[in-house]
This record gives structure tokens, sequence and C-alpha cells, in this order.
């Protein structure tokens, strides 16, 4: 079979946080919703919103308090990540009707192959099976999806952001749904993985269309952008030949993460300390929660200029232990930051990411010592246990009461989230 004959869905959950809070609580409906971190703090952000307040202008990231000069009316709910993924796992059942080739991109969007996938003696129609899809995942789940269908990963993703809420794009090879007659308009900055930094020097350049940036000479593309400039090519021109990876034990999730504004500037590294481990805290329960460790930690801090400093490490063996990723992290920040040159830090946020699931039979590294690894899970699920039924407070680190004024705001961290490249909604 030729690549532009294959049947490719890109399946996105519309403003999936934001629906399903509308959904779990009937009387935000018609009303201006975003789902947001902790506002009580100097920097609670939008990590979410419904059309509503889309409408007004609302945008992820942006803090609170910007939303609400735009959409005065705005209601903001915190997250609530046990009921996203309960749906993100029901909506790929359904996907599993159709075919087990499915990857997940983040816990709202899926592509799916149904290229195989036969009706009344034929392989069937893309648009067909997508429109059922739609209204299966409408009437079973409550919350609407948006599907592209094409010949190729793509353009079924950029199919499926074409129209929204609840439709299906269909962007054929040929025919009526000719590729070049539907993309080639679109601006540079729809292709997927044209960022925005990207787009800056494709802008600078002259190509500001899908069309343009396909009928650049290679070797130009090259130049400007080394060889990621030949990949957008081949995928500005249709050509991607990328498999659908179909993985059961796939995370939903691509990283975990929590970052916070402190209710005051940190100036020392038992300032750091205490904040850095609340934040690890937090993190390492999330990953437990979603039976997750992480292969990769990150931590970026910003001081009260606004500047910001990151650093990352990759370790041997993936962990979900709040105390190793709390010294990896301020590992990461000393090498990034130095008191006396820089300035008091403002915000600090980690990130744990590269997971692997702890209920699939990953690789284990030769430096594990599986005894130890087995007590230490042991623990940490009995902590989480005893914080689940008698609350955060019940068991804290020592550090964590140390600083009376760092006692409180680390419990109040527990429900600050602040998501970095994980979900897509």
């Amino acid at each position: 079979m030729n690549n532009n004959e294959r049947v490719i869905l890109h399946i996105d959950m519309n403003n999936c946080y934001a629906s399903i809070e509308c959904k779990l609580n009937p009387e935000l409906k018609g009303k201006c919703v975003a789902v947001a971190g902790n506002q009580e703090e100097r920097h609670g952000i939008i990590l979410a919103k419904n059309e509503l307040a889309k409408s007004f202008g609302v945008k992820t990231g942006e803090p609170i308090w910007q939303a609400k000069n735009k959409c005065p009316e705005l209601i903001t709910v915190p997250p609530h990540y046990d009921e996203y993924l309960k749906h993100s796992k029901a909506a790929r059942k359904i996907y599993s009707d159709y075919t087990d080739k499915i990857e997940p991109f983040g816990i709202d969007e899926c592509w799916i192959d149904i290229t195989g996938y036969w009706r009344d003696g034929k392989q069937a129609d893309g648009k067909i099976i997508a429109d059922e899809i739609r209204q299966r995942v409408k009437s079973e789940l409550g919350i609407t999806v948006s599907i592209g269908v094409s010949f190729n990963k793509i353009f079924a993703k950029l199919g499926s952001d074409m129209k929204k809420p609840d439709a299906t794009t269909v962007i054929s090879y040929d025919g009526n749904d000719c590729f070049k007659e539907k993309v080639f308009p679109l601006d540079v900055g729809e292709l997927l993985y044209v960022g925005r930094a990207t787009k800056k020097k494709l802008n600078q350049r002259g190509v500001f269309t899908i069309g343009e940036l396909a009928k650049t000479p290679i070797s130009k593309l090259k130049s400007w952008l080394g060889k990621w400039g030949q990949y957008l090519w081949i995928y500005a021109n249709g050509l991607d030949i990328t498999p659908v990876e179909s993985d059961v034990h796939k995370p939903l999730v691509k990283s975990v993460s929590n970052g916070t504004t402190s209710y005051r500037d940190l100036e020392n590294d038992n300032d750091m300390k205490i904040i850095t481990f609340a934040l690890a805290e937090s993190v390492a329960s999330r990953l437990r929660a979603i039976h997750s460790k992480g292969g990769t930690v990150s931590v970026s801090v910003k001081n009260n200029k606004l500047y910001t400093y990151s650093k990352q490490t990759k370790l041997h063996i993936p962990t979900d232990d709040a105390y190793e990723i709390a010294n990896i992290a301020l590992s990461l920040y000393k090498k990034s930051y130095n008191w006396a040159a820089g300035n008091p830090i403002r915000a600090i946020s980690i990130c744990v990411s590269d997971l692997v699931d702890t209920c699939a039979n990953y690789q284990t590294s030769v430096f594990e010592n599986s005894e130890k690894s087995k007590k230490l899970d042991n623990l940490n699920k009995t902590v989480d246990r005893l914080r689940e039924r008698y609350g955060y407070a019940c068991v804290r680190r020592a550090i964590l009461i140390s600083d009376s004024g760092f006692a409180n705001f680390s419990t109040k961290i527990q429900n600050e989230v602040h998501p970095v490249g994980v979900f897509h909604s």
C-alpha cells in the first residue's frame, strides 16, 4: 500500500480540562470557565479554558488576574487530573474498537491508524469512522472531540486543529480535499513542530505559509535550520511516512511538573531547599498516582528581575521518589545560579519527564538495587495512603516545617499545579 493510501485519524478532545469540569458540575454550563492554579498566591495561572472563555480572549498560561480583566465573569476551578486521566482512558477504549494502532499525544490527543479496517468488504471511509467516533465520545463520555482525517500523521493533526469544536476535517492526497489546496495557504506556524523560534526564522527569510515552506529548496532550509529544515520540508510536502506507534504501555502523560511563585523571595540555599522539597513531594506523588517513573529531571528558576535559568539531567534509573528528585533539582540549580552574582529567586519549577509505566515491564538498570527499590516503593505508597486518608500535613519532612512561614506555604504548593509540556489541553 502506498503512503497516500493510509487512513490516519488525529483525535483531539476539545478544551479537555474545562469540558470535563463543566460535565462534572452542570452548574457551570453556559458560563465562562477556566481551570487554574492556586490564585491565592502571586501568580496563579490559567491551565485551560472553555470555548466561551476563549471567545473573551482568555489564554492558557496567562495569570488569573489578567484573564479576569478580559472576562470579569470568569469562574476558575482547580484541576482534577484523576478525572482527566479517567476520561482519556475511556476515550482510548472507544478508539480500540477500530484499531490497535493508537498513539497518544498527551492526555487529550491521539493518532489512530484505521488502514485495513474493513466495512462492507472494503476499506472503511475515514470520514464516516471519524464522525462515528465523534458521536460515540459525545454520547458515552459527555464531551466533544475534533478529528482530522488524512494520509499521514502531520496532516491528520493539522486537520483536527482546522475546525473546532466537534468537527471532522479531511485532508486528502488528491481529489476535492487535495492537501495542496487546503494546506499550502495556511500560516507556516500551523504546521506541527514549527514553534515560535522556527516560525520567526522562516518569516525573516520570507517564508510565511506552508506552501512557501514546501517550495523552498531543502539546501536553504538546512542552512537556516540544520537537519530539522529537511524534516519540515518533508512534512510540508505531505511526504511524512512516520507510522502510528501502538504501545499499550506508553504513558498518557509526557511529563509531570509543579512550579510556584513563592510568597516571599528566596534569599539563600536553605530557602531554596524548603521550596524544592515541597515541589518534589508534589511531583513524586503525582508520578506514583499515574504509575510512572521519570528518567529526566529539569529545574527552572526565575529571579526577581524575571530572568530565568534552567538545567536538566538524565538519570541512570527512573524515579518517583521525592528525596531523589529534590536532591537532583538542588544540584542542578546550584550549577545554574550564583547567589553572589544574582538576585533573590522569585519562582521555581521542577519537571520530571521521559516517563516509563511502572505497571509494565520496563528496562531496568544494572545500577538498580531491586530490594532497596522495593522497600522505598512500599514506604512511598504507605505515605501516599496516609495522606490520602488524613491529609497532606499528617506526614511531612522535617525541613518542610523548619520555617513557620514556609510550613503553610508548602502545603498550599500541593494544589498549585503548573504543567510544563504535560498535556495539550
